[in-house]
């Protein structure tokens, strides 16, 4: 097996941790990119803000994978650098994550930055998830704990959740193998579940009535600038959750499957592995 130099942007974050782990696993070297002060030789501290330490990062290694991280409403101004940094480095591979539905809209910033790497001369990948599983036991758990309650504004619109843990087994299996070269794929768990089952399904793994509760979205963006979320910020997510609501998350791929050679993990698997999650608090 070929082994590669690998930088993972946004190496603590759901998706990232994992994927490190995996690349780790199979004996590549992987460079943590993070915005925190490196706590081994591996961390690799960037200000994609900003900029600083993403031309160092970029010339240590020959792929990358790219994601802008939360908090960020222009996703383009963040990752238009670093695929110009990519080009300029002459780096073999580019896998850049978005979201499904980036490419309904080419002004959209993450469309922007979408195609801005296709027509970069680059050999890349473009990942669009759906929403994460894992959202329910970080984003939403507080309402979880607290209150016995998923309250968000969707609806009982259908959604094809994808465990995160698939999106960086998926992310992995492209940034070191180039049979998939040049393709974008819309990654969906295996099946489309409204928020209520999601909440019977968590209430029966910890026998504990869990209910959904269908929100107005101003209350969801109150609860997001009390959070410290900025405000551009937190309209970008009461926007893509206004598409959940009309149904635009409830189609279904088979991307995982093709690219993996088995099924996504679903919402049964899904509960039960991260059960502790809702007990322990």
């Amino acid at each position: 097996m070929n082994t590669h130099k690998i930088l993972v942007i946004g190496a603590n974050g759901t998706v990232g941790s994992e994927l490190v782990d995996i690349l780790k696993t199979s004996g590549h070297q992987v460079f943590r990119g993070t915005s925190k002060a490196p706590q081994s030789q591996e961390d690799v501290q960037l200000n994609l803000a900003t900029g600083e330490g993403v031309k160092d990062a970029f010339s240590k290694v020959e792929r990358v994978f790219l994601i802008s991280p939360p908090g960020y409403a222009d996703h383009y101004e963040i990752l238009s650098p670093l695929i110009q940094e990519a080009k300029r480095q002459g780096l073999k591979k580019v896998v850049l994550m978005t979201a499904m539905g980036a490419n309904a809209d080419e002004n959209s910033p993450f469309r922007r930055a979408e195609v801005e790497l296709e027509n970069s001369g680059l050999k890349y990948n473009i990942l669009r998830p759906n929403w994460f599983l894992q959202n329910f036991n970080t984003f939403w758990i507080q309402g979880i704990n607290e209150n016995k309650k998923i309250q968000l504004p969707a609806g009982d619109a259908k959604t094809s959740f994808i465990d995160s843990r698939d999106i960086s087994a998926v992310a992995a299996k492209l940034l070191t193998d180039d049979s998939f070269n040049n393709q974008d794929f819309d990654i969906t768990g295996p099946e489309a579940i409204t928020h209520e089952q999601v909440a019977k399904a968590i209430g029966e793994e910890i026998k504990t009535q869990i209910d959904y509760e269908d929100t107005p979205p101003e209350q969801l963006k109150a609860g997001l600038l009390q959070a410290g979320l900025p405000e551009d910020y937190a309209d970008f997510l009461l926007l893509i959750f206004s598409y959940l609501k009309q149904g635009y998350s409830a189609g279904i791929t088979n991307n995982v499957k093709k690219i993996l050679g088995r099924d996504p993990k679903n919402i049964h698997e899904y509960v039960k592995d991260y059960r502790e999650a809702w007990k322990a608090r």
